[in-house]
This record gives structure tokens, sequence and C-alpha cells, in this order.
């Protein structure tokens, strides 16, 4: 272990302030609960080694929690280098004895390095939000691909990704995309992304966002929850899209849709949430306003163009925790937050604890699927079986105290007919 002991955080100070804040968030957690409670009984992940490379937040240390419940041999490490949050990280190691490599703000080599060192477990599980564990995997250690039963993926970049080794036939395991199950990019994407972007935003800033103009670049389900809250808080909402479809219900929903060189020049708030490279990048930085602060919602620190930022910048210093200022040479200050990493959790907690207990549900149930599907399933990307879905939104409205209605048995004939008409 000595080897890792720079990879790992032991304070005894910080475990005890991170249970609390474990605990806290599991009061909000009613269907990882329940999973916990059957799982303490049934042991479906007995003797499975699991990796899991995850944001080292409160719910993630309860989706840790279930799956040792399980039964598992877990270890986690961080899936970015700014969302580990340390006393979660410290009371995985000390008070959970979850080995946990992770460290908030750590360079791109340590990050790799934690990466490696949960490899070193030998999964027979992989559990991915961005597919960094999946992808170092393959590429430095394919000897270890053979031993792997199958893997999960949490977010859109993940699931991309996976689906181009997929393509390429590159990919060597089943893996589940959790991301699209609607229990999870229904709900974590739009209402997750869309409060805990907002939340980060006004950590870091403390500003107003009624009456500003709001870009969000991208109207996937992170762009539609993020446009939505900033709406509900008054701001005046500009998407910028290259699909036509989801332009047009962007405009649609009520929102002002333009190109990002006419959207940059009015923008007081531009959050990018697209999964793709550059989407403010070097053609926009000359038309960005003085003042404008910069966010991205998406997994990579990619979309906002960086380099050139520093390049074109003449200077750029720290003004407030996770608030870059960088001074053009025109005078034009651009604020930066979260160093261009995901603002939700850079500057904030990420999603909230409800939202969290939906996708952590898909996950353990699909790691579950997977083992008792071991040796069945090919190399490929595989939704969330429908039935593991659908429970998931089952126990959600159960803990709401929610009744639904259920179809009568003439319904079902109707719905399975074809000879009825007018």
């Amino acid at each position: 272990m000595s080897q890792y002991s720079q990879l790992t955080l032991m304070d005894e100070e910080l475990a005890g302030k991170g249970k609390q804040r474990i605990e806290w968030a599991w009061r909000k957690m009613p269907v990882l609960q329940r999973v916990m409670r059957e799982w303490e009984k049934t042991h479906p992940l007995k003797d499975i080694r699991i990796a899991a490379c995850l944001h080292i937040s409160a719910k993630t240390a309860n989706l840790a929690r279930v799956l040792k419940a399980g039964g598992a041999s877990l270890v986690l490490c961080a899936s970015n280098p700014l969302s580990t949050q340390d006393d979660i990280a410290a009371a995985l190691n000390v008070v959970y004895e979850i080995p946990t490599y992770a460290r908030r703000g750590v360079d791109s080599e340590t990050y790799y390095r934690q990466i490696h060192a949960a490899l070193d477990s030998e999964p027979q599980i992989t559990i991915d939000d961005g597919a960094d564990l999946v992808t170092t995997l393959h590429e430095k250690r394919p000897a270890q691909v053979g031993q792997v039963i199958g893997g999960t993926e949490e977010t859109t970049t993940g699931v991309i990704r996976l689906r181009a080794m997929a393509k390429e036939r590159v990919l060597r395991y089943p893996v589940v995309a959790v991301n699209d199950a609607l229990t999870k990019h229904l709900f974590d994407n739009r209402y997750g992304t869309g409060q805990s972007t907002m939340d980060g935003i006004l950590r870091a800033t403390n500003y107003l966002l009624a009456g500003s103009v709001f870009v969000v670049v991208g109207y996937g389900w992170c762009g539609r929850g993020i446009a939505a809250r900033a709406r509900g808080l008054g701001a005046r909402v500009i998407v910028v899209e290259v699909n036509p479809f989801k332009a047009l219900e962007a405009l649609m929903d009520g929102n002002e849709v333009t190109d990002m060189k006419t959207a940059a020049a009015r923008a007081d708030f531009i959050v990018t949430a697209t999964g793709d490279i550059h989407v403010v990048g070097k053609e926009h930085i000359p038309y960005l306003k003085d003042g404008v602060i910069l966010a991205n919602a998406g997994h990579f620190n990619v979309e906002i163009d960086i380099p050139e930022l520093e390049a074109q910048a003449v200077s750029k210093r720290i003004v407030k925790d996770n608030v870059e200022e960088f001074l053009m040479p025109d005078g034009r200050r651009i604020f930066l937050l979260g160093e261009g990493r995901l603002v939700n959790l850079a500057c904030g907690e990420g999603h909230p604890c409800e939202v969290m207990d939906l996708s952590f549900a898909n996950q353990a149930l699909s790691a579950a699927w997977l083992v008792s599907m071991h040796g069945r399933l090919q190399p490929d990307v595989y939704k969330v079986p429908p039935e593991i879905d659908e429970r998931v939104a089952r126990m959600k409205l159960e803990a709401y105290g929610v009744k639904i209605e259920e179809l009568t048995e003439e319904q079902r004939r109707y719905l399975a007919s074809w000879e009825a008409g007018t």
C-alpha cells in the first residue's frame, strides 16, 4: 500500500467531516437504500472485483457502500482532477475501508497514476464516468482485459467514446450505457445538470442571473436543463446549436437561437454542454465582451479553447476561488470558472442526491446484471435492460408516495389489437 500513499487521503479529521456529508446525502437516496437492504441478504456481487472511476462525492460514496454490501471488492479513483471532494475520499479510505485513489487538484500525470492504481486491483467489472478507465485498460494494460466481465458508463461523453471503440471493433468487453437509461438522461442530465450548473456558477461568482444574457451552447438533455433553470432565474437565454431539430426545439421552448459569434458578442454568461471540442474557440474569442463569464458543463475541459485564450491574453490571474481572469490586449477581461472543468463539481458539490439516487441505482443493478450475464454478451455497448430502468422509476415513485394508474385487461387487449377502428 505504501507505493500508493501519495495517491490516497487518510486524514481522520477530514474523514469525520466526510462521513457526516455521506450520511446527509444518504437520507435522500431511498432507491439505493432499498437496493442495499436487498443486497445485504442476496450478495449478487460476492467476490467480484470492481474498479470504479467516478466523481468522488458524497453520492458516489453511497454507491460504493451499496456495491460493498452486495459483496464486491471495490476500488475507487477519480474521473476528473477537480471533482474530488477530499473529505469524502478520506472517509471512504478511513471509515468505510474502500480504497480510494483521489485528491482534488492533481495534475494529469497523478490523475492517470490513480487510474492505474485502481486497475492494479485487476477488476472484473469497470464502472466509469467518461471512459478514461476503460480506454486506459485497453491501451495500457491489454493483458488484463480478458478477465473483465463487463462495465458500465455513466455519462454522455463516455458513451460516445465507447461507441466509437465498438464501431472500430477495439472494445473487448460488453459495457452498459447507463447514461442512456430513461431514469438517467431524462432526470440526471436535465434536472441534475440544470440545478447543479447554476449552483456552481452562483457559488463561484455570487452574480445575479436575472436580467443577464445567458448563452447555452448545446441543447441536448444537459443543455435543456441548464436553459430551463437559467430562464427560471430570470435570465435572457440564447441557445447555440448545430442540430436543426434541437435548434427548433430550443426556439419552441422560448429561447432565442443564434450562431456562436452573434451570441458571444452579447453574452454575460456562456455555458458549454456539447461534449465536443472548442465550441468556444479561437474565432469566437475576439467577439467576447468585457466581463463575460465562461463555464463548462461538459465532461472534459476541451469545450472552451483554453490554450487559445491563454495565447491571446496579455496576462492572467486568479481573482477569487475558482475564477481566473484573462486580460486581453484591448482591455477586455474574460473570466473562466473552475479551469474550464465541470463547473457543477469544480465549483459546487455536483448533482443533487435525489437525482444521483436514480443514476447510481442503475449503475449498481446494471453491474449485477452483467455478472448474471457472464459469457452471454458480445463486446459492444448495451442499453440498460428495460426492466431495470422501469424498476428504478417505480422504486423512486414509491419513495415519493406517488401512485400511478394501471391498465385494465380491456385496455391491454385494445392496445395490442388492430381490428378496432372508428
